[in-house]
Protein backbone atom coordinates (compact mmCIF):
# COMPACT_ATOMS: atom_id res chain seq x y z
CA UNK A 1 0.00 0.00 0.00
CA UNK A 2 2.71 2.20 0.85
CA UNK A 3 4.49 1.73 -2.30
CA UNK A 4 1.66 2.05 -4.19
CA UNK A 5 1.35 5.68 -2.66
CA UNK A 6 4.51 6.83 -4.00
CA UNK A 7 3.51 5.95 -7.34
CA UNK A 8 2.49 8.94 -9.30
CA UNK A 9 -0.22 9.58 -10.89
CA UNK A 10 0.85 11.08 -14.22
CA UNK A 11 3.22 10.45 -16.00
CA UNK A 12 6.61 12.48 -14.51
CA UNK A 13 9.18 14.79 -16.82
CA UNK A 14 12.47 14.23 -17.15
CA UNK A 15 13.07 17.17 -14.64
CA UNK A 16 10.93 15.59 -11.83
CA UNK A 17 12.08 12.43 -12.15
CA UNK A 18 16.17 13.90 -11.38
CA UNK A 19 14.55 16.02 -8.54
CA UNK A 20 13.15 12.68 -7.21
CA UNK A 21 16.40 11.34 -7.63
CA UNK A 22 19.27 14.09 -6.33
CA UNK A 23 17.41 15.54 -3.45
CA UNK A 24 17.89 12.38 -0.94
CA UNK A 25 21.49 11.85 -2.48
CA UNK A 26 21.76 16.00 -1.88
CA UNK A 27 20.22 15.95 1.55
CA UNK A 28 22.45 12.81 2.51
CA UNK A 29 25.99 14.50 0.91
CA UNK A 30 25.04 17.66 3.37
CA UNK A 31 24.23 15.67 6.46
CA UNK A 32 27.72 13.26 5.75
CA UNK A 33 29.95 15.97 5.45
CA UNK A 34 28.29 18.15 8.40
CA UNK A 35 28.09 15.54 11.26
CA UNK A 36 30.37 13.02 9.81
CA UNK A 37 33.54 14.31 8.06
CA UNK A 38 33.46 17.95 9.98
CA UNK A 39 32.72 16.53 13.34
CA UNK A 40 35.74 14.03 12.91
CA UNK A 41 37.96 16.38 11.36
CA UNK A 42 41.12 15.62 9.27
CA UNK A 43 45.13 16.77 9.14
CA UNK A 44 44.81 20.12 10.56
CA UNK A 45 42.39 22.46 12.13
CA UNK A 46 41.94 26.47 11.47
CA UNK A 47 39.90 27.03 14.13
CA UNK A 48 42.10 26.24 17.34
CA UNK A 49 43.88 29.22 16.50
CA UNK A 50 40.99 31.30 16.14
CA UNK A 51 39.22 29.61 19.16
CA UNK A 52 42.70 30.35 21.48
CA UNK A 53 42.60 34.24 19.98
CA UNK A 54 38.86 34.55 20.72
CA UNK A 55 39.65 33.18 24.68
CA UNK A 56 43.08 35.30 25.20
CA UNK A 57 40.94 38.82 23.86
CA UNK A 58 38.47 38.18 25.52
CA UNK A 59 40.68 37.52 29.15
CA UNK A 60 43.10 40.59 28.39
CA UNK A 61 46.13 38.63 27.20
CA UNK A 62 48.53 38.73 24.24
CA UNK A 63 46.82 37.34 20.62
CA UNK A 64 49.04 38.09 18.24
CA UNK A 65 51.76 35.36 19.39
CA UNK A 66 52.06 33.01 16.50
CA UNK A 67 55.11 31.46 15.67
CA UNK A 68 55.49 31.65 11.87
CA UNK A 69 58.36 29.49 11.70
CA UNK A 70 55.63 26.27 11.75
CA UNK A 71 53.69 24.90 9.52
CA UNK A 72 50.44 24.83 12.26
CA UNK A 73 47.89 27.70 11.27
CA UNK A 74 48.19 30.28 12.35
CA UNK A 75 46.22 33.23 13.60
CA UNK A 76 45.73 36.15 11.46
CA UNK A 77 42.56 37.93 11.37
CA UNK A 78 42.74 41.98 12.04
CA UNK A 79 41.80 43.30 15.09
CA UNK A 80 38.44 44.16 13.97
CA UNK A 81 37.96 40.33 12.74
CA UNK A 82 39.49 38.83 16.35
CA UNK A 83 35.88 41.69 17.78
CA UNK A 84 33.69 39.64 14.93
CA UNK A 85 34.90 36.61 16.06
CA UNK A 86 35.19 36.30 19.72
CA UNK A 87 32.21 35.46 20.89
CA UNK A 88 32.80 31.77 19.86
CA UNK A 89 34.94 31.60 22.95
CA UNK A 90 31.78 31.92 24.95
CA UNK A 91 31.31 28.41 24.62
CA UNK A 92 34.29 27.68 27.17
CA UNK A 93 34.63 23.78 25.82
CA UNK A 94 36.60 24.02 22.89
CA UNK A 95 34.98 20.64 21.06
CA UNK A 96 31.34 22.07 21.31
CA UNK A 97 32.38 25.48 20.34
CA UNK A 98 34.32 23.71 17.26
CA UNK A 99 30.87 21.81 16.69
CA UNK A 100 28.78 24.95 16.95
CA UNK A 101 30.62 27.19 14.50
CA UNK A 102 30.59 23.56 12.06
CA UNK A 103 26.97 24.15 11.95
CA UNK A 104 27.28 28.37 11.55
CA UNK A 105 29.52 27.73 8.36
CA UNK A 106 27.05 24.98 7.12
CA UNK A 107 24.11 27.03 7.71
CA UNK A 108 25.68 30.40 5.94
CA UNK A 109 26.52 27.83 3.14
CA UNK A 110 23.23 26.65 2.82
CA UNK A 111 21.95 30.27 3.20
CA UNK A 112 24.06 31.38 0.74
CA UNK A 113 22.94 28.03 -1.72
CA UNK A 114 19.18 29.61 -1.95
CA UNK A 115 20.78 33.05 -2.58
CA UNK A 116 22.25 31.91 -5.74
CA UNK A 117 19.99 30.24 -6.38
CA UNK A 118 17.39 33.34 -6.09
CA UNK A 119 20.20 35.75 -8.13
CA UNK A 120 19.51 33.59 -11.18
CA UNK A 121 15.89 33.22 -10.92
CA UNK A 122 15.47 29.39 -9.79
CA UNK A 123 13.48 28.24 -6.98
CA UNK A 124 14.12 25.74 -4.36
CA UNK A 125 11.34 23.50 -6.30
CA UNK A 126 13.59 23.91 -9.64
CA UNK A 127 15.59 20.71 -10.86
CA UNK A 128 18.72 23.22 -10.23
CA UNK A 129 18.09 23.41 -6.70
CA UNK A 130 19.26 19.58 -5.76
CA UNK A 131 22.02 20.04 -8.72
CA UNK A 132 23.60 23.47 -6.82
CA UNK A 133 23.11 21.77 -3.33
CA UNK A 134 24.84 18.45 -4.47
CA UNK A 135 27.62 19.86 -6.10
CA UNK A 136 28.47 22.22 -3.46
CA UNK A 137 28.68 19.91 -0.57
CA UNK A 138 30.58 17.23 -2.73
CA UNK A 139 33.23 19.89 -3.74
CA UNK A 140 36.72 20.37 -2.08
CA UNK A 141 36.06 24.02 -1.25
CA UNK A 142 32.63 23.11 1.04
CA UNK A 143 33.80 19.68 2.11
CA UNK A 144 37.49 21.22 4.04
CA UNK A 145 35.98 24.49 4.95
CA UNK A 146 33.71 22.54 7.50
CA UNK A 147 36.53 19.55 8.11
CA UNK A 148 39.06 22.34 8.59
CA UNK A 149 36.48 24.24 10.37
CA UNK A 150 37.02 27.49 8.46
CA UNK A 151 35.22 30.98 8.15
CA UNK A 152 35.09 30.52 4.22
CA UNK A 153 31.12 29.40 4.51
CA UNK A 154 30.38 33.07 6.28
CA UNK A 155 32.44 34.57 3.84
CA UNK A 156 30.14 33.21 1.07
CA UNK A 157 27.28 34.24 2.63
CA UNK A 158 28.84 37.73 2.73
CA UNK A 159 29.55 37.61 -0.96
CA UNK A 160 25.85 36.30 -1.98
CA UNK A 161 24.64 39.48 0.24
CA UNK A 162 26.75 41.69 -1.42
CA UNK A 163 25.89 40.60 -4.64
CA UNK A 164 22.44 40.88 -4.10
CA UNK A 165 22.10 44.55 -3.07
CA UNK A 166 24.42 45.82 -5.45
CA UNK A 167 22.30 44.35 -8.34
CA UNK A 168 19.27 45.83 -6.71
CA UNK A 169 21.62 49.36 -6.11
CA UNK A 170 20.94 49.22 -2.24
CA UNK A 171 24.32 50.34 -2.30
CA UNK A 172 25.02 50.90 1.53
CA UNK A 173 23.59 47.27 2.60
CA UNK A 174 25.76 45.50 -0.08
CA UNK A 175 28.83 48.01 1.15
CA UNK A 176 27.66 46.61 5.01
CA UNK A 177 27.93 42.75 3.46
CA UNK A 178 31.00 43.06 1.82
CA UNK A 179 32.57 45.08 5.08
CA UNK A 180 31.89 42.23 7.60
CA UNK A 181 33.60 39.80 5.60
CA UNK A 182 36.69 42.44 4.98
CA UNK A 183 36.89 43.17 8.92
CA UNK A 184 37.57 39.72 9.04
CA UNK A 185 39.98 38.80 5.76
CA UNK A 186 40.50 40.46 2.32
CA UNK A 187 38.94 37.46 0.30
CA UNK A 188 36.20 39.59 -1.26
CA UNK A 189 38.37 42.92 -1.63
CA UNK A 190 38.63 42.71 -5.36
CA UNK A 191 34.89 42.89 -5.58
CA UNK A 192 34.99 46.65 -4.99
CA UNK A 193 36.19 47.28 -8.35
CA UNK A 194 32.47 46.40 -9.43
CA UNK A 195 30.88 48.61 -7.47
CA UNK A 196 33.70 50.91 -8.89
CA UNK A 197 33.21 50.48 -12.14
CA UNK A 198 29.29 50.57 -12.24
CA UNK A 199 30.02 53.67 -10.13
CA UNK A 200 28.03 52.64 -6.97
CA UNK A 201 30.35 55.03 -4.43
CA UNK A 202 27.91 54.49 -1.41
CA UNK A 203 29.15 50.83 -1.58
CA UNK A 204 32.20 52.26 -0.53
CA UNK A 205 31.21 54.18 2.56
CA UNK A 206 29.99 51.02 4.82
CA UNK A 207 32.63 48.63 2.96
CA UNK A 208 35.45 50.57 4.19
CA UNK A 209 33.90 52.27 7.11
CA UNK A 210 32.75 48.95 8.83
CA UNK A 211 36.34 47.60 9.22
CA UNK A 212 37.63 51.31 10.27
CA UNK A 213 34.94 51.08 13.25
CA UNK A 214 35.10 47.88 14.03
CA UNK A 215 39.07 48.55 14.41
CA UNK A 216 38.44 50.96 16.53
CA UNK A 217 36.38 49.47 18.87
CA UNK A 218 38.75 46.32 18.83
CA UNK A 219 41.77 48.69 19.41
CA UNK A 220 41.65 49.29 23.08
CA UNK A 221 39.91 46.20 23.70
CA UNK A 222 43.18 44.15 22.71
CA UNK A 223 46.15 43.99 24.48
CA UNK A 224 48.34 43.66 21.62
CA UNK A 225 47.35 45.13 18.77
CA UNK A 226 50.31 46.78 17.42
CA UNK A 227 51.47 43.38 17.29
CA UNK A 228 49.60 43.23 14.33
CA UNK A 229 51.28 45.83 12.61
CA UNK A 230 54.82 45.14 13.65
CA UNK A 231 54.20 40.82 13.62
CA UNK A 232 51.50 39.68 11.37
CA UNK A 233 51.03 42.14 8.76
CA UNK A 234 54.40 41.87 7.36
CA UNK A 235 54.06 37.72 7.29
CA UNK A 236 50.26 38.49 5.20
CA UNK A 237 52.69 39.81 2.40
CA UNK A 238 55.34 37.35 2.68
CA UNK A 239 54.70 34.17 -0.52
CA UNK A 240 55.01 31.21 1.61
CA UNK A 241 55.83 28.13 0.32
CA UNK A 242 53.55 25.34 1.79
CA UNK A 243 49.85 25.24 1.51
CA UNK A 244 49.71 27.88 -1.39
CA UNK A 245 48.40 27.50 -4.95
CA UNK A 246 49.40 30.63 -6.18
CA UNK A 247 51.89 31.30 -8.65
CA UNK A 248 54.19 32.80 -6.85
CA UNK A 249 53.41 30.01 -4.03
CA UNK A 250 54.38 27.16 -6.31
CA UNK A 251 57.06 29.02 -7.78
CA UNK A 252 58.59 29.06 -4.05
CA UNK A 253 57.91 25.19 -3.60
CA UNK A 254 59.42 24.20 -6.89
CA UNK A 255 62.32 26.94 -6.08
CA UNK A 256 61.75 28.52 -9.69
CA UNK A 257 63.59 31.54 -10.53
CA UNK A 258 62.23 35.11 -9.91
CA UNK A 259 62.07 36.28 -13.53
CA UNK A 260 60.09 33.18 -14.80
CA UNK A 261 57.27 33.67 -11.68
CA UNK A 262 57.20 37.22 -12.82
CA UNK A 263 56.90 36.93 -16.23
CA UNK A 264 54.07 34.40 -15.52
CA UNK A 265 52.03 36.31 -13.11
CA UNK A 266 52.70 39.61 -15.50
CA UNK A 267 51.38 37.54 -18.89
CA UNK A 268 48.55 35.85 -16.53
CA UNK A 269 47.80 39.88 -15.42
CA UNK A 270 47.32 40.77 -18.67
CA UNK A 271 44.87 38.21 -20.03
CA UNK A 272 43.00 39.31 -16.75
CA UNK A 273 42.71 42.59 -17.51
CA UNK A 274 42.02 42.23 -21.32
CA UNK A 275 38.72 39.78 -19.70
CA UNK A 276 37.82 42.90 -17.27
CA UNK A 277 38.30 45.40 -20.04
CA UNK A 278 36.03 43.03 -22.57
CA UNK A 279 33.51 42.69 -19.54
CA UNK A 280 33.49 46.22 -19.23
CA UNK A 281 33.03 47.35 -22.74
CA UNK A 282 30.16 45.20 -23.99
CA UNK A 283 28.52 43.70 -21.32
CA UNK A 284 28.20 46.23 -18.46
CA UNK A 285 24.58 46.88 -19.38
CA UNK A 286 23.82 43.14 -18.72
CA UNK A 287 23.84 43.13 -15.22
CA UNK A 288 23.77 39.81 -13.81
CA UNK A 289 25.75 38.32 -16.69
CA UNK A 290 28.47 41.00 -15.93
CA UNK A 291 28.66 41.08 -12.00
CA UNK A 292 28.69 37.74 -11.46
CA UNK A 293 31.18 36.83 -14.19
CA UNK A 294 34.04 39.80 -13.64
CA UNK A 295 33.63 38.80 -9.83
CA UNK A 296 34.84 35.62 -11.21
CA UNK A 297 37.63 36.67 -13.30
CA UNK A 298 38.89 39.08 -10.16
CA UNK A 299 38.71 36.15 -7.61
CA UNK A 300 40.33 33.69 -9.37
CA UNK A 301 42.87 36.63 -10.63
CA UNK A 302 43.31 36.91 -6.81
CA UNK A 303 43.56 33.72 -6.16
CA UNK A 304 46.49 32.69 -8.61
CA UNK A 305 48.44 35.97 -9.18
CA UNK A 306 48.69 37.04 -5.22
CA UNK A 307 51.13 35.90 -2.35
CA UNK A 308 48.86 33.28 -0.78
CA UNK A 309 46.17 31.47 -2.73
CA UNK A 310 44.21 27.70 -0.63
CA UNK A 311 42.42 25.39 -3.07
CA UNK A 312 39.04 26.06 -0.49
CA UNK A 313 38.95 29.89 -1.49
CA UNK A 314 37.52 28.42 -4.97
CA UNK A 315 34.34 28.96 -2.75
CA UNK A 316 34.15 32.30 -3.45
CA UNK A 317 33.65 31.08 -7.03
CA UNK A 318 30.25 29.69 -7.30
CA UNK A 319 28.45 32.25 -8.38
CA UNK A 320 30.52 32.85 -11.88
CA UNK A 321 30.40 29.39 -12.02
CA UNK A 322 26.05 29.33 -11.92
CA UNK A 323 26.88 31.71 -14.80
CA UNK A 324 26.49 28.42 -16.58
CA UNK A 325 23.11 28.84 -16.75
CA UNK A 326 23.35 32.44 -18.74
CA UNK A 327 22.60 32.02 -22.87
CA UNK A 328 25.62 34.00 -23.02
CA UNK A 329 28.15 32.66 -19.94
CA UNK A 330 31.56 31.81 -21.03
CA UNK A 331 31.36 28.29 -19.12
CA UNK A 332 29.54 26.80 -21.78
CA UNK A 333 32.32 24.28 -23.42
CA UNK A 334 34.54 21.31 -21.95
CA UNK A 335 37.80 23.21 -20.56
CA UNK A 336 35.86 25.29 -18.30
CA UNK A 337 34.66 22.72 -16.38
CA UNK A 338 38.08 20.75 -16.70
CA UNK A 339 39.24 23.42 -14.74
CA UNK A 340 36.80 23.98 -12.51
CA UNK A 341 37.61 19.90 -11.74
CA UNK A 342 41.39 21.17 -11.62
CA UNK A 343 40.20 23.50 -8.39
CA UNK A 344 37.08 21.67 -7.01
CA UNK A 345 37.64 18.04 -6.52
CA UNK A 346 37.71 16.51 -3.88
CA UNK A 347 39.47 13.63 -5.25
CA UNK A 348 43.37 13.25 -4.64
CA UNK A 349 46.37 12.42 -6.98
CA UNK A 350 48.70 10.96 -4.64
CA UNK A 351 50.36 7.03 -5.02
CA UNK A 352 52.15 5.13 -2.98
CA UNK A 353 52.64 2.89 -5.69
CA UNK A 354 56.88 2.88 -6.67
CA UNK A 355 57.73 5.14 -9.36
CA UNK A 356 54.64 7.25 -8.91
CA UNK A 357 54.69 8.99 -6.18
CA UNK A 358 56.43 11.90 -7.74
CA UNK A 359 54.20 12.33 -10.39
CA UNK A 360 50.97 11.82 -8.12
CA UNK A 361 52.28 14.66 -5.80
CA UNK A 362 52.84 17.06 -8.62
CA UNK A 363 49.56 16.81 -10.34
CA UNK A 364 47.75 17.11 -6.61
CA UNK A 365 49.49 20.24 -5.72
CA UNK A 366 49.35 21.55 -9.31
CA UNK A 367 45.89 21.19 -10.49
CA UNK A 368 44.84 23.92 -8.07
CA UNK A 369 47.04 26.27 -9.89
CA UNK A 370 46.41 24.88 -13.46
CA UNK A 371 42.89 24.83 -12.70
CA UNK A 372 42.54 28.70 -11.61
CA UNK A 373 44.88 29.71 -14.95
CA UNK A 374 42.99 27.90 -17.44
CA UNK A 375 39.92 28.99 -16.33
CA UNK A 376 41.29 32.40 -17.06
CA UNK A 377 42.43 31.61 -20.46
CA UNK A 378 38.84 30.27 -21.10
CA UNK A 379 37.40 33.09 -20.45
CA UNK A 380 39.65 35.76 -22.08
CA UNK A 381 39.64 33.28 -25.25
CA UNK A 382 35.61 32.95 -25.03
CA UNK A 383 35.55 36.96 -25.04
CA UNK A 384 38.56 37.48 -27.25
CA UNK A 385 36.72 35.31 -29.73
CA UNK A 386 33.59 37.23 -29.81
CA UNK A 387 35.33 40.37 -30.04
CA UNK A 388 37.36 39.17 -33.04
CA UNK A 389 33.97 37.67 -34.29
CA UNK A 390 32.32 40.87 -34.14
CA UNK A 391 34.82 42.73 -35.42
CA UNK A 392 35.05 40.72 -38.31
CA UNK A 393 31.49 40.95 -39.28
CA UNK A 394 31.05 44.73 -38.30
CA UNK A 395 28.80 44.94 -35.43
CA UNK A 396 30.65 45.65 -32.82
CA UNK A 397 28.12 48.63 -32.62
CA UNK A 398 25.64 45.89 -31.44
CA UNK A 399 27.59 43.90 -28.60
CA UNK A 400 29.38 40.86 -29.25
CA UNK A 401 27.27 38.25 -28.04
CA UNK A 402 27.54 35.93 -31.10
CA UNK A 403 24.12 36.55 -33.11
CA UNK A 404 22.99 33.16 -33.49
CA UNK A 405 21.78 33.60 -29.97
CA UNK A 406 21.54 37.43 -30.24
CA UNK A 407 20.28 38.82 -33.14
CA UNK A 408 20.91 42.29 -34.55
CA UNK A 409 18.67 44.91 -34.00
CA UNK A 410 15.55 44.98 -37.09
CA UNK A 411 16.87 47.10 -39.59
CA UNK A 412 20.37 47.46 -38.21
CA UNK A 413 23.29 46.47 -40.40
CA UNK A 414 26.47 44.72 -39.71
CA UNK A 415 29.03 48.05 -39.59
CA UNK A 416 32.20 48.53 -38.13
CA UNK A 417 32.64 51.26 -35.97
CA UNK A 418 35.34 52.97 -33.77
CA UNK A 419 33.21 54.39 -31.68
CA UNK A 420 32.19 52.57 -27.88
CA UNK A 421 29.16 50.94 -27.54
CA UNK A 422 27.18 50.37 -24.40
CA UNK A 423 27.01 46.81 -23.41
CA UNK A 424 24.56 44.33 -26.06
CA UNK A 425 22.68 47.09 -27.00
CA UNK A 426 22.62 50.11 -29.08
CA UNK A 427 25.71 51.54 -29.96
CA UNK A 428 26.64 55.50 -28.40
CA UNK A 429 27.05 56.71 -31.90
CA UNK A 430 26.06 55.94 -35.51
CA UNK A 431 27.95 53.30 -37.26
CA UNK A 432 30.48 54.13 -39.56
CA UNK A 433 29.87 51.81 -43.17
CA UNK A 434 32.68 48.68 -44.12
CA UNK A 435 35.01 50.43 -45.60
CA UNK A 436 36.17 48.51 -48.98
CA UNK A 437 39.93 48.34 -49.37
Amino acid sequence: MLLRQLEPRTARTTAEVIKFALWPIAVMTVLNRVFIKAVNGFITDDFRPVYQASLDFLNGRPVYTANFDSVDPHYLYYPSGTLLIAPVAWVHDYEKARWLFILLNAAAIILAWYLLLRLFRFTVNSVVAPVLLLAMFMSETVTNTLVFTNVNGCILLAELLFLHLLLKRRDLWAGLALGLSLAVKPTLAPLLLIALVRGQWKVFITALGVPIVLTAIAWPMSKDPEKFLSHTAPYLFETRDYFNSSIPGNGEYYGLPPWLVWGIRVGMGILVALSLWLLYRYYRDDELFFVCTASGVLLAGSFLLLSLGQMYYSMMLFPFLMTVVLRNSVMRNWPAWLAVFGFMSYDKWLSERPGWQHWGRDLEYLRITFGWGLLLIVIFCVLGERYLAAKREGRLAFGIDPTWFKPLPSGAHATTTDSPSSANGSATTVAKPISVE
